[in-house]
């Protein structure tokens, strides 16, 4: 069956001037219009499309894909208001619908919204909400401290940035452990920090404990290497000049340099870190 909103590989099953008509099952035959028939496509082949209601709400392909899927959350632009609400482009010939009755706040043309997709199920066509929350658990789920999530930046607050991890939960990165530039609708890797007694969730832009330590020795040994044996680099350099250097927070620098002096493979100096003995020669 067809599944509207989604990627299908549906089967071909007859060919006519404007295109090829596709098996959607129970939604009977959909048309593949020509100009997104791939070459050389015959009866019996499968060819993997986008499905969705066309203006007079028939059901269509498209090899096109869409910028965001049903289920999907993501950053669209505004690129009309009419009397039905506001229409965003997602990429695809018929631009998405948001409601005004799922506007929070009121949307504007020419500005992005971080928006969820889902099917009207009364009309089944596609539609957009800047509601987000109805669809993201409030409970703290199976996350556990240290794993690696996704993350969509949604927005600013006072204290920080909240995310939406892995498309299922809110999160919160703290501007005080953010040394990075970051953009609304930015997706990026992250780490689950802390879950909160009150359910809530704290997210790290790094990896948290020795895991990220073990990872980060090397690169420093390689980095030390690479400019002479000597890099100035302190334990009073900003957290944002280290992690422009090695990709990691101050504190996660912190322990890997104690790591690597313990080794006795560095020295410490008033303005920087130098490789000690033969290590700086080779």
């Amino acid at each position: 069956m067809a599944i509207i909103g989604a990627l299908n590989n549906l089967r071909v099953v007859k060919e006519v001037d404007f295109g090829v008509y596709l098996d959607g099952g129970e939604h009977e035959e959909i048309l593949l219009p020509r100009k997104y028939v791939p070459e050389n496509s015959k009866v019996n082949d499968h060819i993997t499309v986008f499905i969705y209601l066309d203006s007079e709400d028939r059901f269509i392909a498209t090899t096109e894909k869409p910028y965001a899927m049903v289920g999907d959350f993501a950053l669209l632009k505004v690129v009309a208001v009419e009397h039905v609400g506001a229409f965003l482009d997602w990429g695809l010939l018929k631009d998405l619908l948001v409601p005004f009755g799922e506007q929070s706040p009121t949307m504007e043309k020419g500005k992005s919204y971080i928006v969820r997709v889902y099917v009207d199920t009364k009309t089944n066509r596609i539609a957009a909400t800047t509601r987000l929350d109805r669809y993201l658990d409030n409970t703290p789920g199976n996350f556990h401290e240290g794993q690696e999530v996704e993350l969509l930046i949604c927005s600013k607050t006072d204290i920080g940035y909240k995310a939406i991890i892995d498309n299922t939960h809110w999160g919160v990165l703290y501007f005080n452990e953010v040394f990075q530039p970051l953009k609304i609708g930015q997706r990026t890797k992250g780490y689950i920090k802390k879950v909160r007694g009150d359910n809530k969730i704290d997210l790290s832009l790094y990896k948290t404990g020795y895991e990220k330590v073990d990872d980060i020795t090397d690169t420093i040994l390689t980095a030390l290497k690479a400019k002479g044996g000597f890099l100035p680099v302190t334990d009073k350099s900003t957290p944002e000049t280290i992690y422009k250097m090695f990709g990691v927070s101050k504190k996660t620098y912190k322990k890997a340099i104690g790591a690597i002096y313990k080794k006795k493979l560095i020295t410490i100096e008033n303005g920087g870190i130098k490789l000690a003995g033969k290590q700086a020669t080779k």
